[in-house]
């Protein structure tokens, strides 16, 4: 019966909204938000009479009030206003009582109705973790809207139920965070009832030398932010209450939500992502991604992807590109890829084995390729020809030079103001085989020289360079004999690079003159291939996996303390858990986005998988501090070269778990 009296308020909330505010028709020029605060949700639900609520539109500081309410015997509210738009974002808050406080993030525009329950609060402090820190919402719009965005990847504001992203491929039990928000979502509901299981979950998320947090919403947020500390105790919490299910079955490494994201925006075979490779986000969010091959095949591809701030992809609406992007030469683009001053995504095309019909070569590609943010391509057929060869990393300083890592002339050249037609380069010696570039805040750009990107039988270094008056100048070049398999780099806030050493298992860390600082491992490092610098400057890890025969790799995200360690922990050491942040299955086995199997098109099949987090090698932070992490190869080896079925699936997004960087240059 509770049930169907639920359904019937639904029916008939739109109307309520518009006839009733206290008693009284609602003035013609004024509209109203209405909606019920209730507890739980999947399968039954119980009102919250007599609860406060506040309409709120976040700001740099505290949030303005937009309006308030208090809900009837019924869990209903309406709240009046007259601005419906906000250049940031609205919110609503409920305080149940005790400590416990439910919000539901609306996003820029607001709805006519919306609910307020314990997966609208998980939802809301997971998306808002690194804007939601002393119990006051607030940050800058941008970012603000982005978060929102990633709110409703995870519920759904007006019903209060999961949203369809995270119940369908490649979500729902593909991973395991929609049973995780879940099982949050019990916990809150355990704190309804329970002001003692409120009181552990403060003391469960107090961060070490922090204060408590003041209510519900800032202590998931707290957990949001780490993930890691304290995961038995919030597991046990969890299994208090079952109004959200499925939950957990098992208790996770840790507290994480991700959302994972595989469609490239057409389900033609030729177009399915495979082996993404890097990304680089533009002024609008968007991110521009590289795809190494056809999917099944290990063969270069001819589209780049774009996707939309929340992850989905590009449509072409309002000047923006449209998913996958195609022409201009592209050609098996592999960890290339930047975004300059005046708004080109530039990608570098390395090229993967044959290639029917293509140009310039069927062996590889010696272009680069460029587009305007509309999605249009700049570059001629071919690309641009010359001078690069197998390009791979790239970057673009201040004045919109474009460096690039050529891997096979052992080169790096720069486009002067992004002119192709006016470069310079510089060949350090034979066999340098460069992968790499980080351009700092002064211009100066390190480069990574692999020696080799298999077999690194060539000497190993790391080199830093400026471009004076038109012509490169060498700062220095260190040879690193005892290092292996040099992949990414990036630069912290004071200007020190962060490397990734695959085959030696660490990261080396070099102060702005090239002096080693240390070398780290730990968190979960395996194999790592690229590293992320946050806001606070820890670093983070992309881990590829050992490439060796039976190898079947689960991916993991590695947190490392940076330059700013805390008392009792120094430089380097890890952050996150020995098993590194994860996405385990919760029993699916993982699909295409056009719903095959992930080995399926390969030759022969391969066996049915369930590791939605593979091999990867790339992690980019976005301006609302989640983090990108690349499914670039599939996870078994065997399969994968015996097969040439290496090509990943997707992108993992972590929700809120890093502080959003202070540049984006990568």
């Amino acid at each position: 019966m509770r049930n169907f009296v639920f359904g019937i308020r639904r029916v008939l909330l739109s109307v309520a909204a518009i006839l009733l505010f206290a008693g009284e028709v609602l003035p013609a020029n004024v509209k109203s938000l209405s909606g019920f605060v209730q507890t739980g949700g999947t399968s039954a639900s119980d009102p919250l009479p007599n609860v406060r609520v506040v309409l709120f539109e976040a700001t740099q500081g505290l949030p303005t009030t937009v309006g308030e309410a208090i809900t009837n015997g019924s869990g209903q509210f309406t709240i009046p206003y007259k601005k419906k738009s906000s250049s940031s974002i609205f919110f609503l808050k409920a305080g149940i009582g005790e400590g416990v406080e439910f919000v539901t993030v609306l996003g820029a525009n607001l709805p006519e109705t919306a609910t307020i329950n314990e997966l609208t609060t998980v939802a809301a402090s997971y998306s808002l973790a690194q804007f939601f820190r002393t119990g006051v919402i607030s940050g800058n719009s941008f970012a603000l809207q982005i978060a929102a965005g990633m709110n409703n990847n995870i519920v759904d504001v007006v019903a209060g139920q999961s949203s369809s992203v995270l119940l369908n491929s490649p979500n729902a039990d593909e991973t395991n965070s929609l049973r995780s928000t879940r099982s949050l979502a019990n916990l809150l509901a355990a704190c309804v009832h329970h002001s003692d299981v409120t009181t552990t979950l403060f003391d469960l998320t107090t961060a070490p030398g922090g204060p408590s947090p003041i209510n519900t919403a800032q202590a998931l947020a707290n957990l949001a932010r780490d993930p890691g500390r304290n995961v038995n105790g919030i597991f046990a919490l969890t299994l208090l209450s079952n109004m959200y299910a499925p939950p957990l079955v098992t208790m996770p490494d840790a507290w994480t939500v991700t959302v994972k994201i595989n469609d490239s925006g057409s389900d033609d075979p030729a177009f399915l992502i495979s082996g993404p490779g890097n990304l680089a986000f533009d002024k609008r969010g968007y991110a521009w991604v590289t795809n190494n091959t056809v999917q099944g095949t290990p063969y270069s591809c001819q589209f780049n992807l774009v996707f939309k701030p929340n992850g989905q992809p590009a449509d072409g609406g309002n000047g923006t590109p449209r998913s996958p992007v195609t022409a201009g030469g592209a050609l098996g683009a592999g960890f290339g890829v930047t975004i300059d001053p005046r708004n080109s995504a530039w990608f570098g095309n390395f090229g993967w084995g044959d290639c029917e019909g293509c140009n310039p070569s069927l062996g590889g590609n010696g272009s680069m390729s460029r587009f305007t943010l509309s999605g249009a391509a700049m570059s001629q057929p071919n690309g641009y020809q010359g001078g690069p060869l197998r390009a791979q990393g790239l970057g673009s300083d201040a004045d919109g030079n474009i460096w690039i890592s050529s891997f096979a002339n052992d080169s790096v050249y720069v486009f002067k103001h992004g002119n192709p037609h006016q470069s310079v380069g510089v060949h350090p010696y034979d066999g340098a085989a460069p992968f790499d570039v980080a351009v700092g805040n002064d211009g100066s750009t390190w480069v990574s020289y692999t020696g080799g990107l298999l077999l690194d039988v060539f000497p190993r270094s790391i080199a830093k360079y400026a471009l004076v008056n038109g012509t490169l100048q060498q700062q220095f070049l260190h040879f690193l004999p005892d290092a292996h398999g040099l992949r990414a780099l990036s630069l912290d806030s004071q200007g020190n690079a962060w490397l990734a050493a695959l085959g030696s298992n660490v990261i080396y860390a070099f102060r702005p003159d090239g002096t080693e600082i240390g070398q780290f491992t730990g968190g979960g490092m395996d194999a790592p291939w690229d590293t992320a610098v946050d806001g606070e400057d820890n670093v983070w890890v992309a881990n590829f996996g050992p490439l060796e025969p039976g190898s079947n790799f689960t991916g993991r995200l590695t947190k490392l303390w940076g330059i700013h360690a805390p008392p009792g922990h120094n430089v380097g050491d890890p952050i996150s858990p020995p098993t590194g942040y994860t996405v385990p299955s919760a029993g699916s086995e993982v699909l295409l986005h056009n719903g095959a199997p992930l080995y399926s098109l390969g030759q022969p099949p391969g066996p049915p998988c369930f590791i939605p987090m593979m091999r990867q090698t790339a992690v980019v932070i976005d301006q609302a501090g989640n983090i990108w992490s690349i499914n670039n190869w599939k996870p078994d080896f065997d399969i994968d070269t015996a097969g040439g079925n290496p090509g990943g699936d997707g992108i993992i997004i972590f929700v809120g778990l890093a502080v959003p960087p202070t540049n984006q240059i990568h």
